[in-house]
């Protein structure tokens, strides 16, 4: 825990229950709508409705348009709550929502209990490093092959999707897919390289963060604050660098274990002061 940060005060704590109410709604949605009718919320983060309101994953709704070879209003209309969530507040689907993310943040919780072991396992130091740009050539290659073969394959292998997907194959017709090794492999990739699928390797993640490059919400460095006990960049699981200032980059994800873990509060989260959100004392005048 941060010194000075009391414990309901640590933005990482919110985002862990938030992570974990969107995990619950998305593996109990498939037994609320199966044995007891009740399909208030139906899907899961590729394509989940609430009431009348449908949400599209940005990558999944433009696949489509890119195989179709035309434009399907519906599903242009579902993508516009995640792309403004993106311009806004940047990758924050895959730091606050998505639920592979809680399910890595599950496994770095166990590896934490490891008599003696547990703080060097839960902030382990990464095995694998590769070029950061790496993510758009995943980004890149995924848009082409769907092209060239004429079917969205985020549709079909995508691991946030195939974790509402199974639970809802499981609970209709009491098997899963092959496809659910995909879940398993990421998993496992995390303790080569914290986070090596979402810093790499996710489509998603990388247009998300593409959208979100001028984000108005940005963890600021305050250089005047900092005392160089780099505590924050050990505790980025994007493997990204706060202490120079890396937390604004198209490569932050905005999940504060930076902000947090710093002893010296020289990271905070603030509004872009040139955005469209004004700050407080600009609003004041």
């Amino acid at each position: 825990m941060a010194r000075g940060k009391s414990f309901f005060k640590r933005i990482t704590l919110w985002r862990y229950l938030f992570l974990t109410v969107c995990f619950i709604v998305v593996v109990a949605n498939p037994f609320t709508n199966y044995y007891w009718n009740i399909n208030f919320i139906q899907g899961w983060f590729q394509s989940l409705g609430v009431g009348n309101l449908w949400v599209v994953s940005p990558l999944e709704g433009l696949e489509s348009i890119l195989t179709a070879k035309s434009f399907y209003m519906p599903s242009l209309v579902g993508m516009v709550v995640p792309v403004v969530l993106a311009l806004l507040m940047g990758r924050v689907f895959c730091s606050w929502m998505c639920p592979i993310e809680f399910l890595s943040l599950l496994t770095d919780k166990v590896l934490g209990l490891v008599p003696k072991w547990g703080r060097k396992l839960k902030y382990r130091k990464d095995l694998v490093r590769l070029a950061k740009y790496t993510i758009w050539f995943s980004l890149v290659s995924e848009l082409l092959i769907t092209m060239i073969i004429g079917y969205p394959m985020f549709v079909w292998w995508s691991p946030p999707g195939l974790v509402g997907r199974e639970t809802m194959f499981y609970v209709f017709y009491k098997h899963i897919t092959v496809e659910a090794v995909i879940v398993l492999v990421v998993l496992v990739l995390n303790l080569i390289t914290r986070r090596m699928f979402c810093r790499y390797f996710c489509p998603l993640g990388a247009l998300l963060a593409l959208i979100g490059k001028k984000r108005q919400l940005v963890i600021k460095y305050d250089a005047n604050r900092c005392v160089g006990c780099k505590v924050c960049d050990s505790r980025c699981p994007m493997g990204i660098l706060p202490s120079i200032g890396e937390s604004q980059s198209i490569y932050c994800w905005n999940c504060a274990e930076c902000v947090d873990a710093c002893p010296t509060s020289a990271l905070n989260f603030v509004w872009r002061d040139k955005g469209i959100i004004l700050p407080t004392t600009q609003r004041l005048n």
